[in-house]
């Protein structure tokens, strides 16, 4: 299926003209790439927003004796590689990421950016996998104590998100899945348009079976069914005057989703994001966009390969 784009912003292909982050004429839906572009730009947020209260209890598993060789982390839907980042210099040891996603292109990103050295200078190697990661497999994940990913489980399905944790629990591996959409959004100051604007925009993300802001519940049962224990924690993005280039992205393109999944607010979101836009550019604009971040523990079933 053809994945939309990153969390906080539609499809380039469902943005109407003037409104979508990428504007302009609607490009053919087998040609729509997640914009590299897009994915460095709200690097640094994501970074920030992270949760690392779920770090400690990662750490404390990943601690659990195993046979030797370097960590083995998968990272799905791994974009341009903003996840390892991220994380593999908090992780200590050699560490051996496969980095899979569906998009050759950011895949060549990934590779070339990936982190080489760990949390006590170990050594980090990558390979990379073009793989759909709603269709992961324990197999596919074989020998992996860790799976992660960012900015994911809210543009899969419920049978897609079952599949994930049917095949970590396969694998015997953790989780780390983080900065999905929460169903949230703080825009200082209000505007009577902008709870409108982000029912809108919840539904947006719900089209054609995607889960969007109900995604962690989903992954959560759906851990927790295969026996794993589940934490939760929140990762807000917190947008002020340093953020303004992302804020202008992400207003452009959540302002455009809300139009397009409700033709009717067409006439008022113009004049909404026009102000809303000079007063971003102006620093007088702070946003909250809450995403959750969850951590699933299952059984280990083995070690590294």
């Amino acid at each position: 299926m053809r994945r939309p784009a990153r969390t906080g912003t539609p499809t380039p292909v469902d943005e109407p003209a003037g409104f979508g982050a990428a504007g302009g004429t609607a490009p053919d839906p087998a040609e729509v790439r997640y914009a590299p572009e897009w994915l460095r730009l709200r690097e640094g947020a994501d970074a920030a927003a992270r949760s690392r209260a779920l770090l400690e209890p990662l750490l404390e598993r990943l601690r659990v004796p195993r046979p030797a060789g370097p960590l083995a982390v998968h990272d799905v839907g791994c974009g341009t590689g903003s996840m390892g980042r991220w994380l593999a210099p908090l992780l200590p040891g050699p560490q051996h990421w496969t980095l899979h996603d569906r998009d050759p292109y950011l895949l060549h990103f990934a590779a070339a950016d990936a982190p080489r050295t760990a949390a006590d200078g170990s050594p980090v190697t990558v390979r990379t996998r073009r793989a759909d990661v709603g269709r992961l497999t324990p197999d596919a994940l074989r020998g992996a104590s860790l799976v992660t990913a960012s900015a994911l489980l809210d543009v899969l399905t419920a049978d897609e998100v079952t599949a994930l944790a049917a095949a970590c629990a396969g694998a015997g591996c953790a989780a780390l899945l983080t900065l999905s959409v929460a169903g949230r959004v703080e825009l200082t100051p209000g505007h009577p348009l902008d709870a409108e604007l982000g029912a809108a925009f919840d539904d947006h993300q719900r089209r054609t079976g995607l889960l969007g802001p109900d995604a962690v519940p989903v992954a959560a049962d759906a851990f927790t069914a295969h026996g794993a224990t589940v934490r939760v924690r929140p990762s807000p993005w917190r947008l002020g005057r340093a953020e303004a280039a992302l804020t202008d992205r992400w207003l452009r393109g959540w302002v455009g989703a809300a139009v397009a999944q409700r033709p009717a607010l067409r006439e008022p979101a113009g004049p909404y994001l026009t102000e809303r836009l000079a007063a971003c550019r102006a620093g007088e604009l702070a946003v909250v966009v809450h995403h959750d971040d969850l951590l699933a523990l299952g059984r280990p079933t083995g070690g590294d390969t």
